[in-house]
C-alpha cells in the first residue's frame, strides 16, 4: 500500500488534472443536494416560524415529531423510500427508482426535519413581542414576517449549511435510491465507498478533499458574514 503522502499527493494531481470521471461525479453531487435544499428551504422555514409562533392542535407532537426524525439514520429513510418506489411499492408505477430524482426525493426527507427543527429553534430564541412588535410596525404580515427572518438571518443560515451538510455527505440513501450508477447517480459519497472499497484510496481522498473543502468554505462564509453584524469591544 502507498504512503499517505503519496496517495495524498496523487489525490491532489487527480483533481488539478480535470479528470472528467471525478469531476461528473461531483457534479452530480451538487446539483442533486442543492436541488433538495432549494426545494426544501422555504416550506420547512415556514413551518418552523408557525409552530414557533402560533398555538394550534397538534403543534407540540409536530415540534416531537421532527425533533425525533433527526435521529433517524439515513440508510432507514432509504429504505423507506426504496420500498415506496420500488415495483411491487405504491408508487412504483412512477418508475422512479435509482433515478436523480429519487436522489432529491430521499435527500429532501433528510433535509427537512433538520431545517425545521433548527428554523423554529431560530424564531423561538425572540420574544412572542417581537413577533407582535413585527406585525404593529409593518403594513403586510409578509412584511413582518421579513423582518424576523432578519433578525434570526444567521441562526437560519446555520440551519441551511447544517441540512446541506447531512445530505451531500450522506452514503446509505444515496446508495439504495440511486444505485450508484456511474455518471448518472454516483455522487460523492457513493462513489468514495466503491473506491475506497476496490482499494483505489487517491479517488476516494481526492472527493473527500472536495467535501472537505466546501464545509470549510460555507462555514467560513457565516463566520465572514456574522462578524459584520458584530460590534467588537476592547
Amino acid at each position: 500500500m502507498e504512503s499517505l503522502a503519496t496517495t495524498t499527493f496523487d489525490a491532489i494531481k487527480l483533481l488539478l488534472s480535470g479528470d472528467p470521471e471525478i469531476w461528473t461525479i461531483i457534479g452530480i453531487s451538487f446539483q442533486i443536494s442543492t436541488t433538495a435544499i432549494v426545494i426544501a428551504m422555504v416550506p420547512a422555514v415556514l413551518l418552523g416560524f408557525v409552530l414557533a409562533y402560533y398555538s394550534f392542535p397538534g403543534r407540540r407532537f409536530l415540534v416531537a415529531f421532527f425533533n425525533t426524525m433527526l435521529a433517524v439514520p439515513a440508510v432507514v429513510v432509504g429504505l423507506t423510500l426504496y420500498v415506496i418506489l420500488s415495483r411491487q411499492g405504491p408508487l412504483g408505477d412512477w418508475k422512479l427508482l435509482f433515478t436523480q430524482t429519487a436522489m432529491v426525493l430521499g435527500q429532501i426527507t433528510l433535509s427537512f426535519p433538520i431545517l425545521v427543527a433548527m428554523s423554529h429553534a431560530a424564531f423561538q430564541s425572540t420574544e412572542l413581542r417581537a413577533w407582535d412588535t413585527a406585525k404593529t410596525l409593518s403594513s403586510s404580515i409578509a412584511k413582518a414576517f421579513f423582518i424576523i427572518m432578519r433578525e434570526v438571518r444567521f441562526p437560519l443560515l446555520g440551519a441551511l449549511l447544517a441540512a446541506y451538510g447531512r445530505i451531500i455527505a450522506e452514503v446509505g440513501a444515496s446508495m439504495m435510491l440511486g444505485g450508484n450508477i456511474l455518471n448518472y447517480t454516483r455522487n460523492i459519497p457513493t462513489a468514495i465507498a466503491l473506491e475506497t472499497s476496490k482499494g483505489d484510496f487517491a479517488q476516494g481522498i481526492a472527493l473527500g478533499i472536495i467535501l472537505v473543502s466546501m464545509a470549510f468554505l460555507l462555514t467560513m462564509g457565516l463566520h465572514v458574514m456574522q462578524g459584520k453584524g458584530t460590534v467588537v469591544h476592547d
